[in-house]
């Protein structure tokens, strides 16, 4: 798999890859979304392209405290190649140019199959509670969806 930056081109494929993967949610507009990772930190939105498709994705950032990963996705079909490891250790050497001293992870609890893969990688849960308060209200949850 080739790692690249994300191009305009790729955002059908991407949103496409995202929903294959259970990824989207009504509150959260995948146009939206892809629109504000490419207003910050656009170089650290990646793909992974093989044999010319779109088939991984990982949006990566740095706040110069910690760094980030949101929206990582290996399409169904090619899970279990080593993709998403190869992408989590991209997203990794990327956080650590930037001088990023710890990475954090959000994981819905429903999603076991995510779980594991970040304890294979060597992620372990924090004694922490993630809080969440929606800012910008995005289309869906104008129409009373909420979330985060």
């Amino acid at each position: 798999m080739k790692i690249r930056p994300y191009r305009d081109a790729d955002r059908d494929a991407v949103i496409a890859l995202w929903r294959e993967c259970g990824l989207t949610r009504p509150w959260n507009d995948p146009v939206r979304d892809i629109e504000r990772k490419r207003a910050v930190q656009p170089g650290m939105f990646v793909v992974g392209v093989l044999a010319d498709r779109l088939i991984a994705s990982a949006m990566v950032g740095f706040d110069g405290h910690r760094g980030w990963v949101n929206y990582l996705a290996v399409s169904p079909p090619n899970r279990g190649l080593g993709f998403g490891r190869q992408l989590m250790r991209h997203a990794e050497r990327m956080l650590i140019d930037c001088g990023c001293p710890k990475l954090n992870l959000q994981v819905r609890a429903s999603n076991t199959d995510a779980l594991a893969f970040y304890r294979r990688l060597g992620y372990a849960q924090d004694d922490v509670v993630c809080f969440g308060q929606r800012l910008i209200v995005d289309a869906a949850a104008e129409n009373g969806e909420s979330g985060v």
